[in-house]
């Protein structure tokens, strides 16, 4: 077989693999349940079943797959319960983040955050539901980011991970981002008027009403 036609062996071609298998579960491109098919998968991203496999267990101990007793793996699904398990404890890091960013940020990072708010206020406004899906999860990936807060950036991350189609599902619903436009809007004047407590607050009561979302 000559060399460009072999299979990606190795750990860059686990990584690789690891990377493409993520991103598709994260974009919603494999839906939950979704049966992972070793072989299938292989052929896809032109590796071996050894660096798929190592990419699947991985997965697994980030959340975003799960194995079946003598059936193979499958992207998980997580019920609605767990997810307000989840979002509960992104309430204490996004909060901390919050407050951190409220000091931390600089006058750039703080105008970054008010044009989001303009942005999400004109998708809103244009009947725009995922393009305010993506400013949303623009906006709080600022927050954590300007918070300098690693530990806590890098917990949410693998939080944030999990609830994915939790997240489509609550911005498809009609109504959803014009209640909690002013909840974001509130969370970034918090942070550009640099209260720390009141950024806590906000992000405190926005995550208070996706839960209350969650369960309706």
């Amino acid at each position: 077989m000559p060399n460009e036609a072999r299979p990606g062996t190795g750990e860059q071609a686990k990584q690789r693999a690891l990377a493409q298998l993520r991103q598709a579960i994260l974009h919603g491109e494999m839906a939950p349940a979704q049966r992972l098919v070793e072989n299938e998968l292989a052929e896809q991203f032109g590796v071996t079943r050894a660096s798929i496999r190592a990419a699947l267990i991985d997965l697994e101990a980030q959340g975003l797959v799960e194995r079946i007793r003598n059936r193979g793996s499958r992207v998980r699904v997580v019920s609605v319960e767990e997810a307000v398990a989840i979002t509960e404890c992104r309430m204490v890091l996004e909060a901390l983040c919050a407050a951190k960013a409220a000091v931390a940020a600089d006058d750039e990072q703080l105008t970054l955050l008010a044009d989001l708010g303009t942005a999400m206020t004109k998708a809103v406004a244009d009947g725009e539901p995922m393009t305010y899906s993506e400013l949303n999860q623009e906006l709080h990936a600022r927050i954590r980011e300007f918070s300098g807060q690693r530990t806590a950036v890098e917990l949410l991350e693998r939080l944030n991970a999990q609830l994915v189609r939790h997240r489509f599902q609550l911005a498809l619903r009609p109504g959803r981002p014009q209640h909690s436009l002013s909840e974001h809007l509130a969370m970034i004047e918090a942070i550009t008027a640099r209260d720390p407590q009141a950024a806590e607050a906000a992000v405190r009561a926005h995550l208070t009403s996706v839960i209350k979302a969650l369960r309706d």
